[in-house]
């Protein structure tokens, strides 16, 4: 039923104007639309709705992720824009903090505003 219709992927956020600008200016994405109860941005072919909460508890699982080409690039982007890549006991990621899952793909977390974990991964060879 729901095979062929178009994705929306929602995160939240405390601060809308805060979580805003992260989304818009340190990540690249396009805003198509804000209101006082969400931020709305085009990813690739998907709607993100940015919506405000008055509280979260921010998960310990990556909540959204990106398909990129060259993760070492989007590593570098994402740092010279001041975003810290997580490091996780046991995972056994390189200095970067990227990690080299069992079927090749690589894999970086890292936080927004609100903590919730965010990834890039590129696909294997």
């Amino acid at each position: 039923m729901l095979g062929s219709a178009q994705v929306v992927a929602f995160v939240p956020a405390t601060d809308l104007d805060r979580s805003c600008r992260f989304y818009r200016d340190v990540l690249g994405l396009a805003l198509i639309e804000t209101n006082p109860s969400a931020c709305v941005f085009r990813t690739g072919g998907t709607t993100l709705r940015v919506t405000k909460v008055d509280r979260l508890r921010a998960q310990p699982f990556t909540v959204l992720g990106w398909t990129v080409p060259d993760i070492q690039r989007a590593v570098d982007d994402l740092a010279d824009r001041g975003v810290a890549m997580g490091h996780y006991d046991g995972m056994g990621q390189d200095e970067r903090g990227v990690w080299t899952a069992p079927g090749g793909s690589l894999v970086a977390w890292f936080k927004d505003p609100d903590g919730n974990t965010l990834a890039v991964s590129q696909p294997p060879a």
